[in-house]
């Protein structure tokens, strides 16, 4: 990203919609944005992972209920489809991938490195969502497929494993 369109994208952080599509701006980081985004959400699913189980699913079912939207929004007014800093759509995949998952560093490093890897891989049916699914919808899309898969990965490991 150059620096003139940098300057851009900072101006729209301003934006309330925008700054939280970004990852309170952590989305603008020169490289790899949604590494980053994915990043930013650790703290949260470590907090969440402390509080009960209905917490976790209302807040996630939030990020997922507006997810849409505010990417978007963020897309629209970024002037870019799907554009690398919007990240809201990596916290709502994280969310996903570590919901049905034990607590500990282990299952978050391991979560971490499936999401990241199938979010950036796009494997199939990922890569065919990402295509063919436009807008908000499917700026999202992507990312909830990529943390289910993600998190079925970890059930499985738990179960032949643990």
């Amino acid at each position: 990203m150059s620096d003139k369109n940098r300057k851009i994208y900072v101006r729209e952080l301003k934006d309330p919609v925008v700054f939280v599509a970004m990852g309170l701006g952590g989305g603008l980081s020169p490289k790899a944005p949604g590494t980053a985004g994915t990043l930013l959400t650790v703290p949260l699913v470590y907090f969440l992972q402390q509080q009960t189980f209905l917490v976790y699913v209302l807040v996630t079912l939030f990020v997922l209920v507006t997810g849409s939207w505010v990417c978007g929004y963020a897309a629209k007014k970024l002037k870019v489809h799907d554009h690398s800093g919007i990240v809201y759509d990596e916290v709502a995949g994280f969310l996903i991938t570590m919901m049905f998952v034990p607590a500990g560093w282990y299952w978050m490093l391991a979560g971490f490195t499936l999401f990241r890897f199938f979010d950036a891989a796009k494997p199939w049916p990922i890569s065919w969502f990402d295509k063919n699914i436009h807008g908000g919808f499917g700026i999202m899309l992507d990312d909830v497929i990529a943390g289910v898969i993600s998190l079925s990965c970890l059930l499985l490991i738990e179960y032949f494993m643990f």
